[in-house]
């Protein structure tokens, strides 16, 4: 292998040692520690000031400014988090991603003999616990082993570039071309999908002479608007409400950097009075820019809330069941209005349900796994509807005095709501699983087969508009007959494979696979009308017509 293959291999296995570290440590944050993160930017947010800071500090814990965005675009699709508070929490997370990247690239030099001893007490704690924080713990300090390693390799691997007078000329001329440079940095940053690593890359370039602070300032200004790409690209699928804050994030970002480009040569000559080294100048620069972003952005929010509004009209506003509507935070002051409104989503929810359980029976009706694409959608609109229902009734909990009646009301919302996400997730996670393989395995039910299903499914669709009625109207007669449905489901649950194992499956390997299959489908619609029924026992209850037990008295417990 000849001198320069080596370096583009070394570099390329360095780059990708990079990536792979930075990702473990993201993981091994969001699994041990994620949902506190999502609580803490959700529940500590009442101004731009704390927001600002709760991003930054999330985004110094987490390491990745991505990740902080994605979870703020999630909080805002279910409607719990205003474009300006969101934006406030995303410049916050731009600083504490420069904070980050200015300690990892800082402690380059230390690279060396930090990185075998992260790798052997984080191996040694991924191994011995099985326990989660504890394992990724491990997860978290093997990851940032293998970042000190990287660093080294691409160091390393770059040192023979301070001497190539061709690579010297590539990085002259794109010091002379601002432009060429800003467009490769943007380019880094949306391609590594990590303005850590981008930086990281350049930082290690400086460190070893192959370019100095005044080129890597065209590269930083990219990186810094290409580090919104990725949060703009994955917050698509999401309505546009969440896809408001990201798109504004990098607005703010492209702006300054684009007017930055324009003023490289007044800046450089200042970055060169630092009595800083050319790395650290670099990731000056970096942490400055960022912190002006902050600085100059903040107090604008608002208005650039009106801005992306504009930009991304509410086109979601045919589909009635995109967002939460009724949970309005002025009616927390009142427990009745809010639990009123909380029941009204609730309902809503059972709506959502209905329309993932008719695409999973569209699916199967006419042989299509493309079908069951559109039941993972539903499936984040359930979540995102489940959380604003149980964070509002949290929320009222905590701001107004209840009733018991009041409390119960709430608690029997709250459970329900959390079976109707279960009642998702078994669609989602195994009914579509079922249909997914009958279709791909191209096994087709008997006709008995399919009229016992058709009977089950017909019962579940039934039940989940009765149950929207029944938490409503909150009628007993109606709370009892749902409940009835649930007996008459097991009955012909019962009869229905009763059937199928009298009259037996074959002895063929296909004709026992169908069995199987047909069984389990039984079994999902079992969970998801359980599920679905349990909306009426909390109404019997109250009425006082609900039995302790169902268990069948003895003759002992008799006498």
């Amino acid at each position: 292998m000849n001198p320069g293959t080596a370096v583009i291999v070394n570099l390329l296995g360095g780059v990708a040692l990079l990536l792979w570290g930075v990702r473990m440590v993201r993981t091994g944050i969001l699994r041990a520690w994620g949902e506190r993160l999502r609580f803490f930017v959700e529940h500590r947010l009442r101004s731009r000031l704390t927001g600002f800071a709760a991003g930054a500090a999330a985004t110094t814990i987490l390491g990745s400014g991505t990740a902080t965005s994605l979870i703020v675009s999630n909080i805002a699709a279910s409607g719990a988090l205003p474009v300006a508070l969101g934006l406030a929490v995303l410049l916050g997370a731009d600083t504490g991603s420069a904070i980050v990247t200015t300690i990892f690239a800082s402690g380059m030099s230390q690279a060396l003999w930090t990185s075998p001893i992260l790798l052997a007490i984080g191996f040694l704690v991924f191994s011995w616990s099985a326990e989660t924080k504890p394992h990724n713990l491990g997860r978290i300090l093997v990851g940032l082993g293998l970042v000190f390693l990287s660093l080294h390799l691409i160091s390393a691997a770059s040192q023979p570039l301070s001497t190539a007078s061709l690579f010297h000329d590539v990085l002259s001329a794109l010091g002379r071309e601002p432009v060429l440079g800003f467009i490769v940095g943007a380019l880094l940053a949306w391609m590594f999908h990590s303005t850590l690593a981008a930086i990281l890359l350049i930082g290690s370039l400086l460190a070893n002479g192959s370019m100095n602070a005044e080129g890597a300032i065209y590269f930083l200004l990219g990186i810094n608007l290409g580090g919104g790409l990725p949060a703009a690209i994955g917050a698509l699928g999401l309505p546009v409400g969440a896809r408001r804050i990201p798109i504004a994030n990098l607005l703010c970002r492209g702006v300054l950097s684009i007017a930055a480009l324009g003023f490289a040569g007044p800046i450089s000559a200042l970055i060169n009075t630092l009595p800083f080294t050319e790395l650290n100048r670099a990731l000056s620069f970096h942490l400055g820019f960022n912190l002006a972003t902050g600085l100059l952005f903040l107090p604008l929010t608002k208005l650039i809330e009106i801005l992306v509004t504009w930009m991304l009209p509410d086109t979601d506003a045919k589909d009635s069941l995109a967002l939460p509507r009724y949970l309005d935070p002025i009616s927390l002051s009142s427990p009745p209005v809010a639990l009123a409104n909380a029941t009204l989503e609730t309902a809503r929810m059972t709506e959502i349900l209905d329309q993932m359980f008719a695409t999973a029976l569209q699916a199967i009706a006419v042989g299509s796994k493309e079908t069951l694409k559109a039941i993972h959608d539903l499936d984040v609109r359930l979540n995102l509807f489940q959380s604003a229902v149980q964070t509002y009734l949290a929320d009222l909990a905590q701001m107004a005095p209840l009733s018991k009646e009041e409390s119960r009301r709430a608690l029997e919302t709250t459970l329900y709501v959390s079976n109707l996400e279960h009642a998702g997730d078994v669609i989602q996670l195994n009914l579509v699983n079922r249909i997914g393989a009958k279709i791909q395995e191209g096994l087709h039910f008997t006709a008995d087969e399919q009229k016992s299903l058709d009977s089950l499914c017909i019962m579940i669709t039934n039940n989940i508009k009765t149950a929207a009625a029944v938490l409503t109207s909150r009628d007993v007669e109606g709370a009892k007959k749902l409940i009835e449905q649930k007996d008459h489901f097991r009955s012909l649950e019962q009869r229905v494979i009763d059937a199928h194992f009298r009259k037996g499956a074959g002895n063929k390997k296909e004709a026992l696979r169908r069995s199987a299959l047909f069984i389990d489908m039984i079994r999902d619609l079992h969970r998801i009308n359980s599920h679905i029924v349990s909306a009426g026992y909390p109404i019997v209850d109250d009425a006082g017509l609900l039995r302790e037990t169902r268990l069948r008295k003895t003759n002992v417990e008799k006498r």
